[in-house]
């Protein structure tokens, strides 16, 4: 059975880069909706069309289209020793149509990263001038920081109550961040 570690957390809190840094450390599969999607963008699949208006408008994308991708992905990687989930679930619907795909799959931990707002505004401008990201301006940084307070922070309580939560400060220096996310490992 793959264990799933699952990251939540703002947009810009840092998810991505310990992702990919406990992905490395621990032999387990980073798998970034965020990216995927941005790939069948990149690509002009058919996904990628349907999907670019809305990643622009920082909105989400249909959980049906997402879950398709993610089963596909977590079924590809078979050489890992788990995988975490970066950027899905992001809705209770998400999380539920998770557990109900989960035969084969078991989650393990929900890392939740907090940062203030002020914190994470800057830190996605930042990003969005060398990222190239459509995605990091400061309109669409609003929508998507609603979007999660809205749709996302939810989630927190509902695996809170699955006792698989654990909670990451995640202001500071990136090693010192990581320092504190592998003691749980």
């Amino acid at each position: 059975m793959t264990e799933i570690i699952i990251f939540l957390g703002p947009p810009g809190a840092g998810k991505g880069t310990q992702a990919s840094r406990l992905a490395e450390d621990k032999n387990l599969a980073h798998i970034s909706t965020g990216d995927m999607l941005r790939e069948h963008v990149s690509n002009n699949t058919t996904l990628g069309i349907a999907a670019k208006s809305l990643l622009d408008e920082g909105k989400l994308v249909p959980d049906s289209l997402v879950i398709d991708m993610l089963i596909e992905r977590l079924q590809s990687e078979t050489s890992k020793d788990g995988a975490i989930l970066d950027g899905f679930p992001r809705t209770l619907a998400q999380a539920q149509s998770l557990e109900k795909i989960s035969e084969s799959f078991q989650i393990k931990k929900v890392i939740v990263f907090e940062a203030n707002r002020d914190e994470l505004i800057k830190r996605i401008l930042h990003r969005g001038e060398t990222s190239g990201r459509s995605d990091d301006t400061e309109e669409s940084i609003s929508v998507r920081l609603e979007v999660y307070e809205k749709d996302t922070e939810p989630l927190i309580e509902y695996y809170d109550n699955k006792k698989v939560t654990v909670k990451i400060n995640a202001v500071g220096e990136v090693d010192n961040i990581y320092s504190e996310l592998s003691k749980e490992f």
